[in-house]
């Protein structure tokens, strides 16, 4: 294989699968009870295949996204794999439309199979194809703890922190505070106070209600609140950041950089979490540090825990990965996970490979 391969999109395959998930999560903004995941694969003529997933939330969403990313192969069928020039290419396409939502999705799969291509033709993992080096990325536990009340959530928080996490996210937004605040405590007392608890409200709470809560929750020392208001209220989260002494996090449901921008200048947000395939694939997600590091606003992952540890990696304000075991049924090499670190591992690209067997089992035709 040359040093600086040139590679040529021959086509774009796109599967959709539902997974099982282990620990069905129930959140104040309502439950996902399995993974449905769009799996996207980038062939080229040279015989490089670049391979991503987006996970759609809803099994509702799976169809007509697998459809869109095959309609965008006759787009780009025949270009050379360059990611940016892809994405300037789709975006200008999709301008009238908008870059949100599965336009979005389908997008940043592309994005990320390109990346992946790339990384595989010159036979390095994505992080050293992005500069940097693999090493050990903190992460904290979200395979669970959904709204399950204190009795199972202490229960299921042991379980979680038992692999050798040293954080782990509890999801709240119960009809009322003292129930959150004795589910922290219910957690707290199960794992010890070594332990760090994120919280997550999954935009369940009015802005006032969320300054009301978060005033209680500041005295039960937990890590950071995530996302207590509607995600795209930048202004009623910059009020919440203001009255609350526990951090507050957002992020995940920026779309695309201009989105992460207007709530960096709101001050919407102590921490950032920004999401691979919302922000835009790995060409998002560049950009996306980029607006950080002069700020030094510590970044966190949301979701895709493969491609994430790359990122992250790469990342100057790196904060925390969020792990999830939601994809891992359907990998050969699921992401391994050591003493609450996530390890980069030395297969080139992003490291994701398909069990087609399970493909096969939980394929959504």
């Amino acid at each position: 294989m040359p040093a600086h391969p040139k590679l040529t999109i021959r086509g774009i395959r796109a599967r959709a699968v539902n997974v099982p998930m282990a620990r069905p999560l129930q959140t104040g903004g309502g439950t996902v009870g399995t993974a449905p995941l769009v799996l996207v694969d980038l062939e080229t003529d040279e015989g490089v295949t670049g391979c991503s997933y987006v996970f759609c939330y809803t099994p509702i969403a799976l169809k007509p996204t697998t459809q869109l990313v095959t309609n965008l192969e006759p787009l780009i069928k025949g270009d050379i794999v360059a990611p940016v020039a892809i994405e300037q290419k789709l975006q200008q396409r999709f301008r009238l439309l908008g870059p949100q939502g599965l336009t979005g999705m389908a997008l940043a799969g592309i994005d990320m199979a390109a990346w992946d291509a790339l990384a595989k033709a010159v036979e390095l993992p994505l992080v050293k194809l992005l500069g940097g080096e693999p090493r050990p990325i903190t992460a904290y536990n979200s395979c669970g703890l959904g709204i399950i009340g204190a009795e199972r959530a202490a229960i299921e928080a042991r379980e979680l922190v038992a692999p050798g996490f040293q954080a782990i996210k509890v999801r709240l937004g119960y009809p009322d505070v003292k129930t959150d605040v004795a589910v922290i405590r219910a957690v707290r007392k199960a794992v010890g106070d070594d332990i760090l608890l994120m919280t997550d409200y999954n935009q369940s709470l009015s802005v006032s209600e969320a300054v009301m809560r978060c005033r209680l929750l500041d005295e039960e020392g937990i890590y950071w609140v995530e996302e207590p208001t509607v995600a795209d209220d930048f202004l009623g989260h910059a009020a919440i950041a203001r009255e609350a002494k526990t951090p507050i996090q957002i992020g995940e449901n920026w779309w695309g950089t201009h989105d992460m921008a207007k709530s960096l200048a709101a001050g919407a947000s102590d921490f950032v979490m920004l999401d691979v395939m919302k922000i835009g694939g790995v060409t998002g997600w560049l950009r996306g540090a980029a607006l950080v590091e002069p700020r030094g606003i510590p970044a966190s992952s949301h979701l895709f825990p493969e491609i994430s540890a790359h990122l992250l990696a790469v990342t100057p304000t790196c904060h925390w990965l969020e792990y999830v075991d939601w994809a891992s049924p359907i990998l050969k090499h699921p992401l391994r996970v050591e003493n609450g670190h996530a390890l980069i591992g030395s297969a080139p690209g992003i490291g994701l490979e398909w069990d087609e067997q399970a493909v096969k089992r939980f394929l959504v035709e």
